[in-house]
């Protein structure tokens, strides 16, 4: 390399005799009296060093004297969750922005990370997150995989949140607490019942079916708790045969106690000798008799099609409702159904009971808890199917709750209040109905 200096210019020559290129960057400006003129604002120099070869001394001007670099495009570039949508009839470089459709995202790269489309994720924990790199003017967009969901810049697919009704939130405990609060009172009311067995009120009533209804009732309180919580196969089948079998268990008793009544007024015409065949053996025969056909309904749905747990991807498209599959519609119906014509028959026995002669007559209290009960699961059908997502589960452990309240404020609280509060009226000749 040769550089010297002559007149005022610099020559270089290089290794093998050329001249090293020089160049001088010219920019047409306007000056102020408005006539153009040629301004040097950096040069080229190749003998430099590399990062110092290309200078800018001057700030370049565009048209109309602006120093904003013009953009040689038509369109300005798509932002990340749109797509380019070529103009009719315009240059390439023409295009709209058309935002990703649902559960899309823009992308040019198409890499992921770690999903395997041939893997069942239904029992897994959560999937590989996939990620994809975003860039700017994509001709397309990738939809999610079915349990993904763009995030709000449709630039990535994340996992669905995944939703169920869960103990720790606020519907969760609401109605757990009433769940325990209900087993609690139960719990209560048979203490009660217990420590005054020998009293009239008690013994009048039946108190072998009303201590076995108390029992029932606990469990029917309890067996809500099934509901609540993330579901598995195992507590998808628990909670509806639970739900199906302890309900029955409750019923029988009531319906027990009714025929107990009738039976009763029956006994006190004159030559009727109906009582013998009603007495503790047929009760305890009927109640068992009742709840193994409920038992056997439950043994052949769990057998042939039994509940099993889901990854619901169709109610929300943002979120996975993780519920109970009912297996078989028509295992769940009967399970219903039975329970339904049930309380439909323990009902309308009441109802034929009410005026029997008695000062208090338990008829009328089991009328009243029947129609409670069935006004409930009356009004739950519509409302359990028209509910979405965890929302189903909540509706129908308030019609649980709801109907075991009913029955224990309707047959046992006035019970229960005229042996702790009003003792003078716990006496044969009260219930009776004798003066």
């Amino acid at each position: 390399m040769v550089n010297f200096s002559r007149n005022g210019y610099h020559v270089s020559f290089d290794n093998n005799g050329d001249p090293v290129a020089f160049y001088e960057l010219i920019n047409w400006q306007q000056n102020r009296k408005g006539d153009l003129e040629f301004v040097t604002v950096g040069n080229y120099d190749e003998s430099l060093s590399p990062g110092q070869k290309f200078t800018i001394k001057r700030e370049i001007r565009w048209t109309d004297s602006s120093t904003q670099v013009p953009v040689s495009i038509c369109s300005d570039s798509c932002p990340p969750g749109t797509r380019k949508v070529l103009q009719k009839g315009k240059p390439i470089c023409c295009y709209e922005c058309v935002p990703c459709a649902e559960g899309g995202i823009s992308n040019t790269s198409g890499i992921s990370n770690g999903i395997n489309p041939n893997v069942n994720y239904r029992h897994t924990a959560k999937p590989s997150l996939i990620i994809y790199f975003s860039f700017l003017d994509s001709s397309d967009c990738l939809s999610c995989h079915k349990e993904f969901w763009p995030n709000a810049e449709k630039t990535l697919c994340l996992p669905k949140p995944v939703e169920f009704l869960s103990f720790h939130e606020v519907l969760g405990i609401i109605l757990t607490s009433f769940s325990v609060g209900g087993a609690c009172l139960t719990i209560v009311t048979a203490i009660v019942f217990f420590h005054h067995r020998y009293t009239p009120i008690v013994r009048a009533n039946n108190s072998e079916l009303s201590f076995l209804l108390l029992f029932s009732l606990t469990l029917c309180f309890l067996c809500s708790l099934t509901f609540i919580g993330r579901p598995s196969d195992w507590s998808c089948m628990l909670r509806h045969t639970a739900f199906g079998i302890t309900f029955v268990l409750c019923i029988s008793c009531v319906l027990g106690k009714t025929i107990v009544v009738l039976m009763a007024f029956k006994a006190t015409l004159p030559g009727s000798n109906i009582a013998k065949w009603f007495g503790p053996t047929q009760q305890r025969m009927t109640v068992v008799s009742f709840t193994f056909v409920q038992v056997l309904i439950c043994i052949i749905w769990l057998v042939l099609r039994p509940p099993f747990s889901i990854r619901n991807l169709t109610t929300y498209n943002e979120k996975i409702i993780l519920e109970c599959a009912l297996g078989s519609a028509i295992g769940f119906w009967a399970v219903l159904g039975y329970i339904g014509l049930l309380a439909v028959f323990c009902f309308v026995l009441a109802v034929l009971a009410r005026k029997l002669p008695d000062n208090f007559n338990e008829a009328k209290l089991i009328t009243f808890s029947m129609l409670i009960f069935c006004a409930v699961w009356i009004a739950f059908i519509p409302a359990y199917i028209s509910s979405p997502g965890k929302f189903t589960v909540a509706v129908e452990i308030f019609a649980i709750l709801s109907s075991s309240f009913g029955l224990i404020f309707c047959i046992f609280v006035p019970k229960c209040f005229i042996i702790l509060f009003r003792p003078e009226k716990n006496t044969k000749k009260n219930v009776m109905g004798k003066k």
